[in-house]
């Protein structure tokens, strides 16, 4: 880009990209008094007024007297030109259009709006006259975000409360009015703050990430320890050294429950809170950390996997906490992996990375082992926490009825731990009350309207849901097929049915369900976690959502209620995913002082993933998990892409799956075969009957270039879509 101009008088002829779906930049006539490259701008597009960003010189070959000129320059940091460059080599990586890349980074509110003062609300210092459930849920808002500041209707909406409760409590000065700026500057945070006292292992680690930030180069370290080992102390030291070079640093975590507890700890350490980034943020604040992130105004931004995105001025480090976690893939619109986009953007702005992880994915342990990443490793859990102890208890032993989950073993280990006053969690990866509803008359499983899939009850709710399109429908009295009465049956466990089991064999424990769908806003879910944190619960029953960093000091027992439920399928990663969880579940009991003890529940204690996960001998799990992908060359010893076609109409889908198969001739010149097409698992999401196929490639074939040329010789016309999912995570 050095040769390009970098600034473009006014009537100039210059490329805007639009976040519209369109295939190209569009040419338009700089403004009066001229723009530079990389300006947010507004451009007239047929009768409307869209976004986009002036991406350099125009192309022409056109009558230049009909270009029309742009409308305005935007009052906000122009685009860097390592941010252009991210966003291309992302879009080239992913085959995803420009135009739904810069969809990606300018996802803020309000970006062309003028500098303007608006009113705020944040915590007064007055007492209220009396107190009301309104007033109390105002306060409880307020007080739960910390220094944050609310519009009025952004307040009452979070509170779900009317505006008069918030101006009544104005009058009486125990919320605060004020008129402020838009957006204005994060407090600054403090690197010199004093840390906590570090062991001999972190210390080291922490050396070698100093001298990392300080050689000012790229490079990217796995940072490996065990679950409570201290990796988060580690890398927050990372994020010190790093301000203090006067750098930026992300720390992307996979799960909005993780931000409350996680931002106590930044602003413990730094005496302020970071940005937010996530889909628990308000529009407000969104709109802020945009915009000061591109200014230098927020040095460190706390999100999820869109933060990548975000139009840093000087980034200096990426952390991406629990790296092996299957969230960090979007699944849907841009197909990427966030873990894979940190390494691209660092690589481009000369930043370092840190993927922390107790049980890294293969791609990053074969990395490491390749050369390509540094690895430090934490051998010992951080104070007097020691590590739990692993058994399995063999199902095909115990006693127990068909309709029972939790075996007599797991039940008294659990009374034990009620006795002593310290809690257990029951851990089961499936949500809802049952993952089918079965009439025993003819056997009818209600399945969704619009989806290939069953319907899972969620007796809480009183509703079936689907969970590939979150149909849901009240659950029938009488059988959809038959119309029998009374015969409708719940067939296998979820987390409600087994907290039901746990209230009928625990009748006086405290006993708490952590679930995505069970919470209505996020703010929900954090203020349930710190209570059971706190002890407010003595049985805890979860999905995967415990499995993510939660630090629960009086949990010394986890029972895995079914631990061979991810063995089951061809998914290539099912082993390599069961063993993580099975470890990061375990890994929740015995945080404090007291030893912990983790039980399986299987009924196949003699599985190769079973008993690597009780040996603990986890570097020989991932040598042989390697073996195995290597022998197969997949991934990470060789590529892949899913190819998924949908459209209404069944034939339609298939008449394009089998044209793409016939035509694959641009991907056999690379040495890349294709499977397919099939029906995908789940062959009809939405009312959209869906088709995969599969490539598989050599390592190190230029499989992106082939595949352009291979989709590019088919027409997709009609209803039918047609997306590529590079290094495919899920094959549903």
């Amino acid at each position: 880009m050095s040769d390009i101009p970098s600034f473009f008088a006014e009537g100039t002829l210059v490329a805007v990209m639009t976040t519209q779906p369109l295939d190209r930049a569009l040419d338009y006539k700089a403004p009066e008094g001229g723009c530079h490259i990389g300006a947010f701008v507004e451009v007239p597009l047929g009768p409307r007024k869209v976004p986009g960003v002036v991406w350099g010189p125009g192309v022409g070959g056109f009558d230049l007297s009909k270009a029309r000129a742009i409308n305005r320059v935007l009052d906000v940091a122009p685009m860097r030109e390592e941010m252009q460059m991210f966003l291309q080599r992302a879009g080239d990586y992913t085959l995803t259009p420009m135009s739904a890349m810069l969809r990606l980074a300018t996802r803020a509110p309000g970006l062309g709006d003028p500098p303007s003062m608006r009113k705020v609300y944040r915590m007064g210092s007055g007492t209220p006259d009396r107190e009301t459930d309104a007033r109390r849920k105002v306060l409880e808002v307020l007080s739960q975000f910390g220094g944050l500041s609310f519009t009025l209707k952004e307040l009452s909406d979070e509170a779900g409360v009317t505006s008069s409760v918030v101006k009544g409590l104005v009058k009486q000065g125990v919320v605060a009015e004020e008129d402020t700026p838009r957006d204005m500057p994060f407090a600054r945070l403090d690197p010199e703050r004093p840390s906590k006292e570090l062991t001999d292992d972190q210390a080291q680690a922490v050396a070698h990430l100093k001298a990392a930030i300080q050689s000012g180069d790229y490079g990217t370290t796995l940072l490996r320890g065990v679950t409570g080992s201290g990796k988060t102390e580690v890398y927050l030291e990372a994020v010190a050294d790093t301000l203090r070079q006067g750098r930026q640093a992300l720390v992307l975590l996979p799960e909005i429950a993780l931000t409350a507890e996680f931002l106590t700890r930044i602003e413990a350490r730094f005496g302020a809170r970071p940005a937010e980034w996530h889909s628990g943020v308000t529009m407000t604040e969104r709109r802020r950390t945009w915009k000061m992130v591109g200014q230098g105004g927020a040095q460190v931004v706390v999100g999820a996997r869109s933060a990548l995105f975000l139009p840093f001025q000087n980034l200096g480090l990426i952390v991406v906490d629990e790296e092996h976690d299957t969230s960090y893939k979007q699944e849907d619109g841009v197909l990427y992996n966030a873990r894979d986009m940190a390494v691209l953007r660092a690589s481009i702005v000369g930043a370092q990375v840190v993927l922390a992880s107790a049980t890294p994915s293969l791609e990053s342990w074969s990395n490491a082992e390749a050369g390509k990443y540094t690895r430090l490793d934490l051998t010992s859990r951080f104070g007097p926490a020691v590590l739990p102890e692993l058994r399995t208890i063999d199902m095909r032993a115990e006693t127990l009825p068909s309709s029972r989950w939790i075996s007599p073993s797991l039940q008294a280990a659990v009374t034990d731990r009620i006795s002593k006053g310290e809690q257990s969690l029951l851990f089961l990866n499936r949500r809802g009350y049952a993952p089918v509803t079965i009439c025993r008359a003819c056997g009818h499983q209600i399945g969704c309207d619009t989806c290939d899939a069953r319907m899972v009850e969620h007796r809480f709710l009183k509703r079936l849901m689907c969970h590939q399109c979150g149909e849901t429908k009240p659950m029938p009295e009488v059988c959809p097929s038959c119309e029998a009465e009374d015969k409708l049956a719940a067939v296998g466990p979820g987390v409600e049915r087994l907290a039901e089991e746990a209230v009928a064999l625990f009748p006086e424990a405290r006993i708490a369900t952590l679930s995505s769908d069970l919470f209505g806003s996020a703010r929900a879910l954090k203020e349930q976690i710190v209570e059971i944190a706190e002890g407010a619960a003595d049985i805890i029953i979860g999905t995967q959502l415990v499995a993510k960093g939660h630090n629960f000091p009086l949990l010394t027992l986890v029972g895995v209620i079914d631990a061979d439920l991810g063995l089951q399928g061809s998914d290539l990663r099912a082993a390599e995913r069961t063993f993580q969880l099975m470890r990061q579940v375990a890994g929740r009991a015995g945080r404090a002082e007291k030893k912990g003890t983790a039980m399986l529940q299987t009924f196949q204690p003699e599985h190769p993933v079973i008993r690597a996960i009780l040996s603990g001998d986890e570097e020989g799990f991932w040598r042989a998990e390697a073996e195995e992908r290597r022998q197969a060359e997949v991934p990470p010893y060789g590529r892949m892409a899913g190819v998924i076609l949908s459209s209404t109409d069944m034939q339609q889908v298939f008449d394009l799956g089998n044209e793409l198969a016939r035509r694959d001739g641009p991907l056999r010149q690379v040495g890349a075969q294709v499977f397919g097409p099939a029906p995908a698992p789940i062959a009809r999401i939405r009312g959209r009957h869906r088709v995969r196929l599969l490539v598989k490639a050599p390592k190190g074939v230029a499989l992106q270039a082939a595949l352009k040329h291979w989709i590019g010789q088919v027409r997709v016309t009609g209803q039918a879509r047609l997306s590529v999912d590079i290094d495919p995570q899920s094959f549903l």
